[in-house]
């Protein structure tokens, strides 16, 4: 899959330098869902932030599993068809907890289509606490959104960068230029 972009957080170089960098890898799945300019995402009120929906790719799945999985918990989606890879997106980020200080992610990015309407989603337990829900918006709409969150907000998560690269990219790409 063809690599988009490649991302290293300030302070993983910092912990590189310090001698501090036991990292680990984790894979991910990310849908582009499209209908017209509009975009399935998700909306996170505690980072005031929009996401694609996805995530990691448990143990034992295949990327495509994993996608599946990860759209019909988040945002309901049925009748997922039409998967093609978009593209890989590679960061290093720091990590928080005890026994690793850097996350080595790599989201792997695919378009597909499903029903337009949303069934039931299974958020867990720290994406309801998070206010994370399904929302279909305007890819540009979207766009705005997180560059106002990123250049006002200090709620902001470490994933804004890589969702508005991404969704950049996404209408650069695959929506008809005017």
């Amino acid at each position: 899959m063809r690599l988009l972009k490649s991302s290293i957080h300030p302070t993983v170089l910092d912990l590189r330098n310090s001698g501090r960098d036991k990292s680990f890898h984790r894979q991910a799945a990310r849908a582009i869902v499209l209908n017209g300019e509009d975009i399935l995402m998700l909306y996170t009120e505690r980072y005031h932030d929009y996401t694609l929906p996805g995530g990691g790719v448990d143990e034992g799945e295949n990327i495509i599993e994993g996608l599946l999985r990860e759209l019909q918990e988040e945002t309901g989606a049925t009748n997922i068809t039409n998967i093609v890879e978009f593209g890989r997106y590679e960061e290093f980020r720091p990590w928080y907890k005890d026994d690793f200080d850097i996350m080595h992610m790599e989201s792997f990015c695919y378009t597909c289509t499903i029903h337009k309407e949303l069934g039931e989603t299974l958020l867990e337990d720290y994406e309801i606490h998070n206010g994370m829900r399904p929302v279909w918006i305007n890819i540009h709409q979207a766009i705005a959104h997180n560059k106002h969150t990123m250049a006002n907000s200090d709620k902001k998560g470490m994933s804004i960068e890589r969702e508005t690269f991404l969704l950049t990219l996404i209408r650069q790409e695959l929506l008809p230029q005017n």
